[in-house]
């Protein structure tokens, strides 16, 4: 009689999905489990590898602003369906989900507050919200924060984080990019300044406009910055990749960024730039 049996268990990576659990996280960067009210502490950067992980979008108003004073902008706009679309699903109803699970009308945040005493502009993207993507809604509300800004006499500051422009309003998502590449233009003109912090994925349309058309642009470490994905090339021209291509400091080398900053170095930074314009 046997008491015992030998039985194997497979062990299997975990998704990223997958990754916070219970009290504990598995660091996607260097997979160390780490406490989650340690990560939340450290705002959410790896204690072991320094790895930055995503953060809340409404974490990045406590991050960079003086206590109570941001003021939110159109913040009852939301998107629509023009087009009827369906993938998998309708349209109508991935809003709704994204609506549920994010608690927020849209994929970005936009309003007015202080750095330091400084009056600013502030725009902040929402992965959260069908991974960040740009519809009309938040080319719109980037657009008239921008002009607000102009009018207004205020340096604007956009925290991106986005998969591109968002396929199920088509045309409709695309004529946003010259949009609001147009509004930062003006602004720009107006002898302001417009920074733009972009974070860990920043792709598509939204790199190609918005994200990469402000005086200053700057990325946390490790953060993918691209317009296609480094997959996508590779089946394209069929060549392996550099190491670290489309990443923060791959881009800063090459000159298509002006720094990469630590999150807990950025509102520091922040304040020592626009000490520099006024």
């Amino acid at each position: 009689m046997n008491w015992f049996q030998r039985v194997r268990y497979r062990s299997r990576r975990i998704a990223k999905e997958e990754a916070v659990t219970g009290l504990w996280t598995k660091c996607l960067g260097c997979e160390t489990m780490l406490p989650k009210n340690e990560l939340k502490d450290n705002l959410f950067v790896c204690t072991v590898c320094g790895y930055h992980h995503r953060i809340p979008a409404r974490q990045w108003i406590k991050l960079l602003l003086d206590p109570n004073t941001f003021e939110e902008h159109d913040v009852r706009m939301i998107s629509c369906d023009p087009l009827e679309f369906v993938d998998e699903k309708p349209y109508k109803i991935r809003l709704d989900e994204s609506r549920a699970k994010a608690q927020e009308r849209d994929a970005v945040i936009t309003g007015y507050g202080d750095i330091d005493g400084r009056k600013i502009a502030i725009s902040i993207m929402n992965f959260e919200f069908m991974g960040g993507s740009m519809g009309s809604v938040v080319g719109e509300k980037i657009a008239r924060l921008t002009e607000n800004a102009t009018r207004d006499r205020r340096h604007l500051v956009i925290v991106a984080t986005s998969g591109g422009a968002r396929m199920q309003e088509g045309i409709l998502s695309l004529m946003q990019m010259a949009k609001t590449v147009g509004a930062i233009s003006k602004h720009k003109d107006s002898g302001l300044l417009s920074i733009s912090i972009l974070t860990d994925p920043t792709t598509g349309g939204t790199t190609a406009s918005f994200a990469t058309a402000t005086n200053l642009i700057i990325a946390e470490p490790g953060a993918l910055i691209a317009f296609a994905g480094p997959r996508v090339i590779e089946q394209t021209i069929r060549q392996k990749l550099p190491q670290g291509f489309q990443r923060s400091e791959f881009l800063l080398g090459h000159g298509q960024l002006d720094m990469v900053v630590k999150r807990n170095e950025m509102r520091k930074t922040l304040i020592r730039i626009f000490k520099f314009v006024d």
